[in-house]
């Protein structure tokens, strides 16, 4: 077996084809030792068919067929086998087991090909094949590979495949028992913020032969890159704090609209947004998700569908029902259970997903250890565009001055010949809508279902009493405070006890300031 590992670059060296020297009976019948042997024999063959034979190999699809005395690709379908041609796919004939000899492998056959697919497609003319070519390597560097590994650093044209090359260099370095090389392979990996170079860290300094000046160096950068990855964390978690406090945002606002105008505790406010949600759903029934334009109208029309519907809320129940607190509360979660089970009449109990367009796909990586995801910053932005576009209603318009002087003085303002009746239906209605639109942004970070909007009822009045009912500001105040908060407090004990903590400490805050964060000042509030 030596010798003819030796003979192989012999054999290679004077064909002028490398892949007529495999022999595929021979590579089927091979022991697992010998068929390294081939490995090596396929690896220095550069032609697109030894790729497919590698390829087909690791997923177990590789067989020796004797009618045509050839490799075919075989794919299992019952308890038979579709042969197929190894270059073009196409379709020879259906066998059972014992007319073909497949070629089987093992765990380190599996990484050997894996190493060596990896290294074929870093030299690949796509990018994005290179660059995940790179990250499958960095799984199990190998030292072998290294000399190969620093001549492609050489030529590699693309910038990001480029860096994590480098870090695929030093990783692999790491695993010299040369001093020098592994200091090399320190300073390529020093500033690094990687949980997975981090772990490569740990394991090197768990070996028994590497010299102190080794030791000392990556320790120093191992201490150096938890304290990096502490900080970058905290930011990741304010990242996701504000993408929930924006959610919160969101859904809250109508609710601080409804319920500082009229009292009114609405507790179907969450099948609103529920129904926005399903408006986007809807909507890419006739405009492909992938598409930006979906989005872009699902908002409107969340808009006019949840709001038209908050108006028909009031007019047929709520309007009946002023002064009478208990009754309302009983009423709107009457209505709620009649929304959700209408929807999974119409769309059924299960959850429905929904696309989010190409534009808001992925996410902007600032390093290995903080990436923010295009749709929570889309929602982030969302909600400050519909915050400001509010303030702008109610502070700006002769609308908002209307519904301001309702919240105020309810009695003056009718006295005034504003008609209160009307401003609490268009209140109630611009509430309603705007909670639409908080489910259009929540169908781009979760599934649609029947019971979205209770998962966020509570929260919503969370908020609203937080910072104050009927308050703008304090609305905001305490969506992106408790968001903030839940985030950072998660990590330390959990979602659930996260959320107990908000809740009791928002318990005693209500008792030092009953009004919330910022009360509303006014004749009618202050009764």
């Amino acid at each position: 077996m030596i010798f003819f590992r030796l003979l192989v670059p012999f054999i290679l060296m004077f064909s002028a084809q490398a892949f007529p020297a495999l022999d595929g009976q021979a590579l089927a019948k091979a022991s697992f030792k010998e068929k390294m042997i081939f490995i090596e024999m396929l690896t220095m063959d550069p032609s697109d068919k030894a790729s497919k034979v590698l390829q087909y190999w690791l997923d177990g699809e590789l067989a020796y067929w004797p009618k045509i005395g050839g490799m075919v690709r075989n794919v299992k379908e019952g308890r038979k086998y579709v042969l197929k041609d190894l270059m073009t796919g196409k379709e020879l004939e259906t066998v059972v087991s014992k007319k073909i000899t497949r070629v089987k492998t093992n765990n380190r056959l599996r990484a050997e090909l894996k190493q060596v697919i990896g290294f074929r497609k870093i030299a690949s003319p796509d990018v994005e094949v290179r660059y995940a070519a790179v990250l499958e390597l960095m799984r199990q560097p190998n030292l072998e590979l290294l000399p190969k590994l620093l001549d492609r650093e050489l030529v590699e044209p693309d910038l990001s495949v480029n860096t994590n090359l480098s870090i695929l260099i030093g990783l692999t370095q790491l695993e010299s028992s040369d001093s020098f090389v592994q200091l090399e392979g320190l300073e390529r990996i020093t500033n690094v913020l990687s949980p997975e170079v981090k772990d490569v860290l740990n394991r090197f300094l768990l070996r028994g032969d590497l010299d102190r000046i080794v030791v000392d160096r990556a320790a120093e950068i191992l201490v150096d890159m938890e304290r990096q990855l502490s900080y970058w964390g905290m930011g990741q978690n304010l990242f996701y704090g504000l993408s929930l406090g924006s959610v919160l945002l969101l859904a809250a606002i109508g609710l601080a609209i409804t319920f500082g105008v009229m009292g009114v505790i609405n507790m179907a406010h969450g099948e609103f947004i529920m129904l926005g949600a399903y408006t986007a759903f809807v909507v890419q029934q006739f405009i492909p998700g992938t598409s930006i334009w979906s989005l872009i109208v699902a908002i409107p029309t969340a808009f006019l569908v949840s709001g038209f519907s908050g108006i028909i809320l009031e007019r047929s129940v709520i309007r009946h029902l002023y002064g009478r607190p208990l009754e309302t509360l009983l009423a709107t979660v009457g209505v709620s259970l009649i929304l959700q089970q209408l929807v999974r009449s119409v769309f059924g109990p299960l959850n429905q997903s929904v696309i989010t367009p190409d534009l808001l796909s992925g996410s902007l990586n600032i390093n290995a250890a903080f990436s923010m995801t295009y749709n929570r910053i889309f929602v982030i932005i969302f909600a400050i565009i519909v915050l400001i576009s509010l303030w702008c209603v109610m502070q700006r318009t002769t609308f908002g001055m209307r519904i301001r002087a309702v919240t105020m003085n309810r009695g003056m303002a009718s006295s005034m010949g504003i008609p209160t009746k009307r401003m609490d239906a268009m209140a109630f209605g611009l509430g309603s809508g705007i909670a639409g639109m908080a489910g259009v942004a929540l169908s781009q970070l979760t599934n649609v279902g029947p019971n979205l909007g209770q998962a966020y009822i509570v929260d919503s009045f969370m908020v609203v009493v937080f910072g104050g009912v009927g308050n703008l500001l304090g609305t905001v105040v305490a969506a992106f405070s408790l968001g903030v908060a839940n985030k950072i407090i998660e990590p330390f004990s959990g979602a659930v006890l996260a959320k107990i903590f908000i809740l009791v400490f928002i318990v005693l805050f209500i008792q030092k300031r009953p009004r919330g964060l910022f009360a509303l000042k006014g004749r009618s509030v202050e009764d």
